[in-house]
């Protein structure tokens, strides 16, 4: 392939690169101010409570609860609820049904 050496062509080919620099540099840009956003917010999800046979939104204010039943119970509340053992499910949702309000859906 021959190279043109007009500086016209040369200009115009520089400046397609820049372009499609700036373009990828500007994608990442978006890209990843959306996923930051994206971790920022809670994700909302209903959990069936299988031995009171309902279901409850997990969200912010079943959070609460579920801390508040994690301090009295020794249980670590960072814990994922989903990742509880079956029997400490069970714990929580027997709680769970005694105090407060009752968020069922």
């Amino acid at each position: 392939m021959l190279r043109s050496t007009n500086p016209r062509r040369i200009t115009h080919r520089m400046d397609r690169k820049s372009r499609f620099v700036t373009s990828l540099f500007l994608g990442a840009a978006l890209a990843s101010s959306v996923l930051g956003m994206a971790c920022g917010h809670h994700h909302y999800y209903r959990v069936y409570d299988p031995y009171y046979s309902d279901y409850h939104v997990w969200n912010d204010n079943e959070v609460v609860f579920y801390h508040q039943w994690a301090g009295e119970y020794h249980r670590d509340p960072d814990r994922d609820f989903r990742k509880l053992r079956p029997e400490e499910q069970k714990e929580y949702w027997s709680w769970r049904h005694t105090h407060g309000d009752h968020d069922h859906h």
